[in-house]
């Protein structure tokens, strides 16, 4: 409760900028700003843990997903932790509805980065060498951290639903259970583990992701035994 309340989860929108569905997850309006009941978020937080922790024990992957400046930096940090996927940069939509054509440009991604590294490439006059080199740089920006999702995610983890609303409908059309931070102007009754709280903040950002990389190298039996969660990189930084 202390770590949350640190990192300012607690600190809903506006009271003009609100969802009356998420009703149930506020205390209370302080200074026109509605104020998340931390009890509750912590009981989700637990549910959401619990869930991540044995999808990854039973074989499961996650993609992370969180493309607003405060939350991209968290989102590798978490994904490169636990060695899953993240999407920091632009969500293309589908991403999980169309994964063959995503997997189609993963290829070309990598076609370019072997014809870089070849001998043939130095032969290769500059001006089309320039445009190679751009077309790859673009294609890493946007599909870097899912180069290697082959398959659809067994669960998808979201910062701001609202931002990532495409990535939200995605998944609940292909039944990809989501797990997501749902600030006071969110939809809950899309989410099938909502963990109420403040989405814009970069702190609380990192102090829920903590806990979600904690539990998912629980799942994974290497708990402790990574360098550093997203939250104590923002500490240490």
């Amino acid at each position: 409760m202390t770590e949350l309340l640190e990192a300012g989860v607690h600190y809903g929108h506006q009271t003009k900028r609100w969802n009356p569905k998420m009703r149930g997850y506020i205390l209370e309006e302080k200074n026109s700003i509605y104020i998340i009941d931390l009890a509750l978020t912590m009981e989700q937080l637990q549910q959401a843990t619990t869930y991540l922790r044995d999808t990854i024990k039973n074989g499961g992957k996650i993609l992370f997903v969180g493309t607003k400046k405060q939350a991209q930096e968290a989102v590798r940090e978490a994904a490169e932790a636990t060695g899953q996927f993240f999407v920091n940069q632009r969500w293309l939509g589908g991403t999980l509805t169309n994964l063959a054509t995503i997997r189609r440009s993963v290829g070309r991604l990598k076609e370019i980065q072997a014809l870089e590294k070849s001998p043939a490439f130095s032969k290769i006059n500059k001006a089309e060498a320039s445009s190679i080199r751009r077309e790859g740089a673009k294609l890493l920006h946007n599909l870097g951290g899912i180069v290697e999702m082959a398959k659809l995610p067994d669960a998808i983890v979201i910062i701001d639903t609202i931002r990532e609303e495409i990535a939200v409908a995605e998944a609940n059309r292909l039944g990809i259970p989501v797990v997501a931070i749902v600030d006071t102007n969110s939809d809950p009754d899309k989410i099938e583990y909502p963990i109420a709280g403040n989405d814009d903040a970069i702190r609380s950002i990192r102090v829920i992701l903590s806990k979600l990389v904690e539990s998912i190298l629980e799942g994974k039996g290497t708990r402790g035994k990574s360098a550093r969660t997203p939250e104590l990189a923002a500490v240490s930084e």
